[in-house]
Parts: structure tokens; sequence; C-alpha cells
């Protein structure tokens, strides 16, 4: 039977359908028959016990420059959604975070994917702490004192924010560079959070492989190379896709977290793997579908949908 299913996401109509993966999640719901709508999260009400949007039914064409029609704006009840999608890029701030709360109270009668109590306690970089078996040396802190013990012992180091998303504000410090307090200063002028400081990891040039994960299962991987005289391996900056197949180390990274993700209700999960070691697991709103399906023929999107209409 049909769902009602409503996308909380970046305005539609300015997505790059060629790489957006919330575009072909929606556009793989519509193909299976689900009635679909959309909203942004500034539209996200609660008033009187229900969680509302403004919000519009659209259809999608997968067409560049004309991907979209939108219906009139209306007041959406998600209460009466089968499924709300929560997909809104980061940045993970408090705007972000309110939306979690807000959402929470849809259940139990709206599945929201990826469940929100849990994307809200497992920031992208600090789910990762509970596996140090696979993760490179990492410490978390604001202490400028701490920060640099971990830059004597570790040398050629990785300083980036903690919330940070898209390669925005990633730093590699050599072992002879001395920038590491004025680093410090900048951020601590611009925010209160502390920094995460990794150890670097030469296998970077090499590529940094995201490995989709589907209700705790690994699908499919693409490899990421870091553009001439860049450290981050981002597409958003200038990163170049590459097909790539997953290897027994990458498979072994998978085993060990993807109960965790299952259990949690992380059901569309996009984690970054360097050489051996496991550096990021997004569950806020990863990427990849696009890149997946065009170098290995992989349906994630499809699969994706098979896990939510099995928990529905």
């Amino acid at each position: 039977m049909p769902k009602k299913i409503s996308f909380q996401m970046d305005p539609i109509q300015g997505v790059d359908i060629t790489g957006d993966s919330t575009f072909q999640l929606a556009l793989e719901a519509q193909n299976r028959g689900h009635d679909i709508y959309y909203h942004t999260p500034d539209m996200l009400t609660f008033e009187n016990s229900r969680v509302t949007a403004t919000g519009q039914k659209m259809f999608l064409r997968n067409e560049v420059g004309n991907h979209v029609d939108l219906g009139e704006p209306q007041r959406l009840d998600l209460h009466k959604f089968d499924v709300v999608w929560l997909r809104q890029d980061p940045p993970f701030d408090m705007g972000y975070i309110t939306t979690t709360h807000l959402l929470d109270f849809l259940k139990p009668d709206t599945l929201v994917v990826n469940n929100p109590f849990w994307v809200r306690n497992f920031p992208e970089k600090l789910l990762i702490l509970q596996f140090p078996e696979i993760i490179p040396p990492t410490t978390i802190a604001r202490d400028l004192d701490v920060l640099k013990s971990f830059r004597s012992i570790h040398g050629d180091v990785i300083v980036k924010p903690l919330y940070g998303n898209g390669g925005a504000g990633v730093f590699r410090l050599k072992t002879d560079d001395q920038n590491i307090a004025s680093l410090h200063e900048l951020f601590c002028k611009i925010s209160t959070e502390p920094l995460i400081i990794q150890k670097f990891l030469p296998d970077v040039r090499d590529g940094d492989k995201r490995v989709i994960l589907v209700n705790g299962e690994a699908v499919g991987a693409i490899n990421r190379i870091p553009a001439d005289g860049e450290t981050r391996s981002n597409m958003h900056v200038g990163g170049r896709p590459e097909k790539v197949g997953l290897t027994k180390r990458d498979q072994e990274i998978c085993s060990i977290i993807g109960p965790t993700l299952r259990d949690k209700g992380q059901i569309f999960v996009g984690i970054d793997i360097i050489g051996n070691y496991l550096t990021e697991i997004n569950v806020t709103s990863p990427t990849g579908l696009n890149e997946l399906k065009r170098f290995d023929g992989i349906n994630a999107a499809g699969l994706i949908w098979d896990a939510v209409e099995a928990k529905l």
C-alpha cells in the first residue's frame, strides 16, 4: 500500500540531483508508489501536543534543471505520516539538535529515519570513540596544553572542529608546523566547542573510503581522492570519487559497528575509512548513493527503502 512520506531537508529546488542522496531516496519512494512531501526544518512546529510543518506535496523527475514540481503549501500533521526523513545538512548546531527533539514527539505514530534520538546522541566524530580499537589515536579537548601534548607524541596531526562537516575547518599540522597555538586561538574566538585532534594517516593519499551501510550491513563503497595540494578528500572541496571495492578490513570494521547502528535505528549510515582506520560515522545526512549506483550499479536507495518498509 502507498505510504505517506515527508522529507525534512534543505530547499529541494536548489539540490544537485547528480550528487544529492536525499533526491535519490525521494525518487525511489515515488517510484514505489508512495506519496511524497517535503518541508524545511525551519517550518517544523510543536503546538497543542502535535508536531506539524508547513510543507508541499512533490513530484520528482530525474531531469537536471527540471527535477521537481511542488504543490501548494499546506500544514502537514506529521503524526499522520508513515515516515519522516531527517535529511537536512549540518551544521550540527542547536537548531539541528532542536529538530531532533521535536521529531522525537512523533513516536509511536510515525517512523523517523534515522532515529532522531540517536542522531542527536551519535555525532559523527564522537560515536567513533566507542570503538577505540579501530580508530587512529584521537583526542578531544579545548585545552591548548593537551593539544600540544598530543602533537608532541604523534607529530603529524589533523585538527578540526568537533561538529564541522564537508571538510570545512580541517587543518593538517606537520611535525615542523608552528601554528597550533594560532589555530587554537582562531577556533576559540569563533566557537565554545572543543577541537578534535587525530594522528595524520598518510594512507589518505590513496583515498578516503566512504562505505554505505544499510541497517548495519555494508552494501558498497566509493573512494574519494584528495585534489593535488589538498589533505581533505571531501567532494565539497574537490575530492575525486572513484570506484573501489570493500576489503577484508572494511568488512571487519563494519561488523564491529554494525550491531550498534542497527540497534539504535540508524538505517542509512556512511562511514569513512582511511587505510585500516575508521575516522567518522556519518548519521546526520550521509551521501554517496549516486556514486555507488554510477560505479557499481548498486541501488542503495532501494535497499534502504526495503529496510524502512520492513520496519513499517
